[in-house]
């Protein structure tokens, strides 16, 4: 399994307002980045994307994205083919993905 520490953090809106952003924001707009074409199907990977979903929940009230090895390598897939460029040029998503890709194993009780 794998822990991932979900980092905070605020972002200004081209509006003014502040909105908070989170690595689970920035997984999140991974897998949705994703085309639909390139998206695992069936009944496993529609049960591997429900165990994602409850993680993130948690991960929103613990701070702590605990996914299991498929889970994690499936999301780690669509970080590689995905992750924009230009997002290198934003700290706080790069400091994200960078926990994120290089997260450790760990036996979780």
């Amino acid at each position: 399994m794998k822990r991932i520490k979900v980092l905070r953090w605020t972002v200004k809106m081209p509006d003014g307002k502040e909105e908070e952003d989170s690595t689970l924001a920035v997984l999140k707009a991974l897998i949705n980045m994703t085309r639909v074409e390139e998206m695992p199907r069936g009944l496993d990977n529609f049960n591997l994307f429900r165990r994602l979903s409850v993680a993130f929940n948690k991960a929103e009230k613990t701070d702590s994205l605990v996914l299991e090895d498929n889970d994690y390598y499936l999301l780690k897939k669509v970080a590689d083919k995905n992750i924009p460029s230009v997002w290198a040029l934003n700290e706080k998503i790069s400091e994200a993905l960078e926990l994120f890709i290089n997260a450790k194993d760990e036996e979780i009780n």
